[in-house]
């Protein structure tokens, strides 16, 4: 008999560290409690349970039978050899019903009770039933056993600690996770996330920042990985997405959703451009996330590493968003083409400031409307500029995964 005192200590001590309920590992216990009877006690092909009495301490057996008949295994005559290749000659000669009859499994008395055996024992016995059987109880196993038990207790709590991780973490994709920088390999960042490890490869790393062991730092969760041995935590900072998500801790309106994101363009470490519109009456999209004397996109742009983040007003006019979408520069007119193309034109003195160092202003200006734009001055208009055009498709950025709705698709430009 078990010490019922010491134990429930132990359930709770356990369920504590890995994060558990005390009716999961005492699930755990079971089990392996079960494992080690069956190795020292019972049958190869036995289905052994256990269950442990909370008020006594006593342990309780038994054998599980499942109730089958010969439409779901096949009989065996006492003395008759296997007849594999008897079925394998019937279907190659074509013998259809030898051959079905091959796939059913063999009727096992360890682990199988015929209709009728069933019936004797339970009048309403149905076929598929699961019966069980009381086994004698022992309390002393053997140090195979006991090893075995060990084994199944310490391989059933890492699967349930990951099942429990995994509920946890399903429903936190693309928000914000805080965490501690604790090794690097081969490029790669391991964070410690508290009860477990998430990972951010190099590619998902802001280029030029520097990491250091035991610095906290906010991460976006890109995704969980469930097919992996330890639940897969991918991180990111250089996610469009993040610098969104960034903003709703700082943006009350954000939350409230009385001004929406509606496009976002990035190149991680250099510059941001986000396009936002109100949906609310007298709400300022663009002075709602710059915050009052720039203090909520200062907060953003520090978490960042000093990225520069130009905040623009969402528009449906397609002239209007384009000339907003190449802020700082102020454009005189915009020219619609054919093909989702345009043209902007700006005055000489706003021209290296439209284009941007190494055309980065158009080419962000590009992938946040969706419009190919070729820049150019309003002296000299026929004159195609150096860096002055730009593609929508030039190094697109993914679609936030929260952004994948049908309804919103349209909305978003990355």
């Amino acid at each position: 008999m078990l010490n019922i005192k010491e134990l429930t200590k132990a359930l709770k001590q356990v369920a504590d560290e890995k994060g558990l309920q005390p009716e999961q590992v005492l699930e755990v216990i079971e089990s392996s409690i079960a494992a080690a009877y069956k190795r020292e006690y019972a049958d190869r092909g036995d289905v052994v349970r256990c269950k442990l009495d909370q008020k006594t301490g006593e342990l309780h057996f038994w054998q599980v039978k499942m109730v089958v008949d010969d439409t779901m295994v096949r009989f065996v005559e006492e003395g008759e050899g296997d007849d594999t290749g008897a079925a394998a000659v019937g279907v190659e000669r074509g013998d259809a019903a030898l051959g079905d009859e091959q796939k059913l499994p063999r009727f096992n008395a360890d682990r199988h009770i015929t209709l009728e055996e069933a019936q004797k024992v339970n009048p309403d016995a149905k076929v598929e039933d699961e019966m069980s059987f009381p086994l004698e109880t022992y309390e002393e196993f053997g140090r195979i056993a006991a090893q075995t038990a060990k084994q199944v207790i310490l391989q059933k709590l890492r699967e349930s600690e990951r099942d429990s991780i995994l509920n946890e973490w399903r429903g936190k994709e693309g928000q914000i996770a805080s965490g501690v920088i604790q090794r690097f390999e081969r490029g790669n960042i391991f964070v410690d996330l508290g009860r477990t490890i998430g990972v951010m490869f190099a590619n998902e790393s802001i280029p030029g920042e520097h990491y250091r062991a035991g610095e906290r730092l906010r991460f976006l969760v890109l995704a969980v990985q469930e097919d992996t041995r330890l639940p897969g935590i991918i991180l990111s900072r250089s996610h469009p997405r993040f610098v969104v998500e960034l903003f709703k801790m700082e943006v009350p309106e954000l939350m409230e959703d009385s001004i929406e994101v509606k496009a976002i363009a990035r190149e991680p470490g250099n510059r941001t451009k986000i396009a936002a519109v109100s949906k609310a009456e007298g709400v300022d999209p663009v002075g709602a996330l710059v915050g009052q004397r720039g203090t909520r996109v200062m907060a953003v742009n520090n978490e960042l590493g000093n990225e520069k983040i130009d905040i623009i007003e969402w528009s449906e006019n397609p002239e209007q968003f384009i000339a907003n979408a190449l802020s700082p520069a102020k454009v005189e007119r915009v020219e619609i083409l054919p093909r989702r193309e345009a043209r902007a034109f700006v005055p000489e003195n706003q021209l290296s400031l439209a284009i941007g160092k190494g055309g980065q202003n158009v080419r962000l200006g590009a992938k946040l409307t969706g419009w190919k734009i070729d820049v150019r001055s309003q002296t000299n208009p026929e004159e195609v500029q150096e860096g002055g055009v730009a593609g929508m498709m030039e190094g697109v950025d993914q679609i936030p995964p929260e952004e994948h709705d049908d309804d919103d698709h349209e909305d978003i430009v990355t």
